[in-house]
Formats: structure tokens, sequence, C-alpha cells
């Protein structure tokens, strides 16, 4: 008797295949979007509409006037691994598209019910698929371009649509990876609708500043700085926000490579990095960074979503970035001013919530003859210029503003002190307005800059103790401490083992605060145990710095001289950053002028009117 053996091992239908890939392609509504927006850049379109209905759940529908399909093409670009992008192996490592693997569409067609329409400028082609299955080809109209339309996400497999976010959150989503598109390609019309309101309309200028106003607003747009740079390798342009301006994520801190949207943890560490004692360690700034490199230096090919990216020579692209940021940061007057607005009669509604509140489920219009915005309602902050001439464009106000600012400041301008404030707050004035000091701030970063440049230079001499103290630590404290003594000892302690777990200090550095030698000494110590895991001289400097810094300055109700005040000002003046304490917050913020006779409504305020 012959015994047939059936393999195990069987190889899967393509659609069951799509299926799988689905899992890692399309893993919600803004995946689908992704993908099909990115399709339309790479065939060269000029204007992309993105039409969602319930923020996608329901249906999406991307428009574009792009190079188009021939019937052939429309067909085999739904087969997996199908791709006009590469041909062959060296292709990989000059990959100058968004797209490339060839699996997404496949992906999406497998879980949806998908329409396309395409042509090339003759007779169109039409498809329908469903499943994954070829339901209909047919002629359709010769408009050039692509429609692409996708419903019913996910409804052949239930699970993935259990586990679909709200419509906020899938709408949120879709609305973060549109705005850093718009970003990486301010040459390209964006249109986002959901339900028919409209929540974002780039014009397509190549203007990266306008497009940066038309998704954060014309008061976040004037606060931007301009960027640019480059090494041997590496091209670095864009706009990052002043140290005021900032975030509770890491959302807005939008890298670009090549053109493509990337998610980088490194790089966003470099560029918050940068703004340290700027800005709150917790808070994070808008930045828009587009790097330009050969492609062979980088490598896109490591997860479907193509926004995971390595970098070949990343400590030459590491200090390009954070020179730049850091030197534009140094140069600039950072003293926010505070900016008095009319109030408006009637507040504008919330797009956003309102294109989720109500749906509207008629069929929605192909056409790109959106109704633009009057030109007046673009300019939202009133006090953005005076309005003594017609408005121009509001690009060339933006930028012609921020020059003016350029022009005008000096990094700290002359301070004349003329009274304090609940003991805590220096009024001071000069031609331009009035300004307010928190002193206690300021002398933070006074002391914080003091301590950094002793302890870059800690061969000053020590001050022997008439009655040294001991300290007793646990065990595993006292071990890390003992493999340190020689940090300790380098910055002019003169530190022993003093029995078991326990060490005696009989000197220390001249330049301790005086009264709070043994308190200051303690607080060196638990940041080297606490710096342990992660210690660099440059950080535990850094945490000593700012550690010593706060304990040694004015507090807050403590009345200070006019004169003490001249000193205060005068020694601020000297900093490399007179702006922000070493925690980030402000020490000085300005009222000009102009918004002082707006706040009292004087008659010179009427006449400049």
């Amino acid at each position: 008797m012959v015994v047939i053996k059936v393999p195990i091992i069987k190889v899967m239908d393509e659609i069951l295949a799509n299926k799988i890939a689905a899992g890692e392609v399309v893993e919600r509504c803004a995946s689908v979007v992704k993908e099909l927006v990115e399709n339309s850049i790479d065939a060269e379109s000029t204007e992309i509409k993105i039409e969602l209905l319930e923020s996608g759940t329901k249906e999406i529908k991307v428009t574009d006037n792009g190079k188009g399909m021939e019937k052939e093409d429309a067909v085999l670009a739904f087969s997996r691994h199908a791709t006009s992008k590469i041909r062959d192996e060296d292709d990989l490592y000059h990959i100058d598209t968004l797209g490339f693997r060839g699996e997404a569409l496949a992906s999406i067609a497998s879980v949806s019910d998908v329409t396309l329409r395409t042509s090339i400028g003759d007779v169109g082609t039409f498809v329908h698929m469903k499943g994954g299955k070829i339901i209909e080809v047919t002629p359709s109209e010769a408009r050039k371009g692509t429609i692409m339309c996708v419903k019913d996400l996910f409804y052949n497999t239930p699970a993935r649509l259990k586990h679909m976010k709200s419509l906020y959150t899938e709408l949120a989503s879709i609305t973060e990876y549109i705005n850093k598109l718009a970003l990486s390609h301010p040459d390209i019309k964006f249109i986002l609708t959901n339900n028919g309101t409209n929540l974002l309309n780039t014009d397509g200028s190549g203007m990266l500043l306008k497009t940066i106003k038309s998704i954060y607003g014309i008061t976040v747009a004037r606060k931007m700085i301009e960027i640019k740079g480059e090494s041997d390798d590496y091209m670095v342009e864009g706009f990052i926000s002043l140290p005021e301006v900032h975030r509770a994520n890491r959302n807005h801190m939008v890298t670009l490579v090549n053109g493509r949207v990337v998610r980088n943890t490194e790089l966003n560490r470099v560029i918050n990095d940068s703004y340290h004692s700027f800005k709150p360690d917790n808070r994070y700034p808008i930045t828009v960074l587009n790097i330009t490199v050969d492609p062979s230096l980088i490598d896109v090919n490591i997860h479907p979503t193509k926004m995971d990216i390595k970098f070949s020579k990343m400590e030459e692209l590491i200090e390009l970035i954070e020179t730049l940021i850091k030197n534009v940061l140094h140069k600039k007057s950072l003293i926010p001013e505070v900016t008095i607005e009319e109030k408006k009669k009637e507040a504008k509604p919330n797009l956003f919530v309102e294109s989720i509140r109500k749906p509207i489920y008629q069929e929605q219009k192909l056409e790109f003859d959106v109704v633009k915005e009057p030109e007046e309602e673009l300019i939202t902050n009133t006090d953005f210029i005076e309005e003594k001439e017609e408005l121009a464009p509001t690009e060339e106000i933006i930028l012609e503003h921020i020059e003016e600012i350029e022009e005008k400041k000096e990094r700290l301008p002359d301070l004349y002190p003329v009274g304090l404030v609940h003991g805590t707050y220096i009024i001071c004035q000069n031609d331009l307005g009035m300004y307010l000091i928190d002193q206690h701030a300021a002398k933070e970063r006074i002391n914080y800059e003091m301590y950094k440049k002793k302890l870059g230079n800690p061969k000053e001499g020590s001050i022997s103790l008439l009655f040294p103290f001991t300290m007793e630590l646990a065990n595993n404290e006292y071990i890390i401490l003992k493999e340190n003594f020689e940090v300790m000892k380098n910055m002019g302690f003169e530190i022993e083992e003093f029995g078991i777990n326990s060490i005696i200090i009989k000197a220390h550095p001249t330049w301790l605060p005086k009264g709070y030698e043994e308190q200051a000494s303690r607080k060196i110590i638990d940041v080297l145990i606490e710096k342990e895991k992660d210690f660099t001289i440059e950080k535990f400097n850094e945490k000593v710095a700012t550690m010593l810094s706060c304990k040694m300055a004015i507090k807050a109700n403590m009345n200070i001289s006019n004169e003490e005040m001249e000193a205060l000002i005068k020694d601020l003046r000297l900093c490399d950053n007179p702006f922000n304490c070493p925690h980030g917050r402000p020490t000085i913020i300005f009222y000009s002028n102009y918004d002082l006779e707006k706040l009292f409504k004087r008659s010179g305020f009427e006449q400049k009117q």
C-alpha cells in the first residue's frame, strides 16, 4: 500500500497574502491616505484633494492632476509588488520617490472597496476592486490625472475594524500627516476636507513660510526663524520656532529627508537638546527641517511605512543641525513681546470639530475649483502690522515683519530700572517700551553661566575645612561614588574613605556658595550618583550648575535696591543667553509703546489707526 504524503507547507493565495501584508501597510485610515497621497506626489501632481467622509471610515477620496495611467498599468497597479518606481536591485540604493515597494494598492484593495479612475489625457480607465478581486474594468472620462476612492475599509477583517479609534482620533492622525506632507511639498496645492468642511487649503506657491502660516496661523509663522547650512554630505534648510513657541509633544518637530516625511528619534533629540535652557525641558519646539542628501547615504527600506530611516555619517548630520540651531538662537533677540489683541465679536467655529459633528453624505465634487477665502480673512492677528496702507500678500507681510525684527532689535537693549513689583519683577524702560525682569530667573541665569565656567575650569584652588564633614551612604551608592572619586578631586574636593560606606570631605572648591558649602557638596554627590547610568562630565557639570544656580539666586518677594537692579541687568547683559533661566523660563518680557497705548486707548493710538 502506497502512502501519499500531503505537504504541510502550502503557498498562500494572493488575496490572503495581501490581507496579511495589509496588517503592516494599512494600519488605519491615515495609512490609506498616506499611501494614496504619496502616489499622487510621485505622479508629479501639482494639486491634490483629499475628501473624507466620517474621518475616512466611510470613504476616502484622493483626486490629483498627475500623469495618470494607461489601462494596462491601471489594472497591474493592484498586483502585489507591482511598481514603476524601481527596476532592479541597484535602484534600492538610489530611491528618489516616496513609494517603491509595490505593496500599498494591493493591500488596500484586499480589505476595502476601491474604485480607480485614471487617464493620461485621452480615453480614461475605470477599475473597480472589492476584497482584492477585480469587479469591473471599463473605459472612463479623459480627465488627466487619477481619482482613487476607498470605501468600507476593513469590511472583511472585523478584528481590525473593531480596533479602529474614534472619529476624532482618526481625523487627527490624517490631518497631522497631511500637514507634514504639505510642509514637505510647499509647491503642491493640498486641499483636505472632512464631511464637506475645509480643514486645510494651501496655495502651492512654493513658499514654506506661507504653508506654515496655513497650518499654524500667522502668529506662529511670524515667530519662525529660517536656518540654512551644509556640510560635505548634507544640506539642511527650513524654519525653527523662537523658544517662546513650544508644544506639549514632539509631533510638531517635522523632519524631512529629500522631501520624505521621516521619523528619527536621534534627530528629534538633537533638535530638542539644541534648545536646552532656552525653553522648559518638558516642552518641544515647532520645527520644519528638510535634509538633502545623496540617496546612497540613507536607507528607507526598513519598514513598510517607509517613515523610519537610517543615515550614514550620522555624527556629521547631528553636528550640522546642532550648530545651525545653536548659532541662530544665540544671534537672535529672544525677548517675548506681549501683544494686545482686539476682542472679536464672534469666535470662529472649530472646523475640525464641526467637520465631525455635521456629516454630509452627498456625493463630493471632483473639481479643484474650491472657493478661496477672502484675502483679508488671512490676517487673523490685528496687531501684526499697522494698517496704514493697503495690506500686502500674507507671505510678504510675514517675511517683512521678520526682517524688521532683526533690523530693529539688539540682543539685549539698554534697560533703565524704575521700580520693583512684589519684590519679584523689576520694571525697566527705554525708548521702545516697558520691560519686566524676573529677578530670580535672571540671577539663576547669571549664576548658571558662572558655575558652568567654573566647572569647565576647575583648577582654581580649594578651601580646607576647619571642621570636615562626613557622609554615610547606602552600599550601592558608596560603590558608585568611590569609582568616581577622581571626578570630585578634579573639581577641587579633598575626599577620602571614612569607615564602612562613609566618606569625609576635608576641602571644597572656592566657588561653592558661601554658607551652603556642606549642602552644595551633598547635592553634587547626589547628582554624581543619580547620573551614574549615563554619566558624562558634560551632563554632570550641567546638572550641578543648574542646581547651584537656583540655590544662590535672589528669591521672590525679596526687595533689592536700584543699584542692585542695575548690577543684575549689567551681569545679565554679559550672559550668552540672557533671555531664559536654566530651566527655560523667560527672564524678561516686553511691552511695546504701541501695545501700552493700545491698552489705555490713548489718543496717540487712535491717530495711528
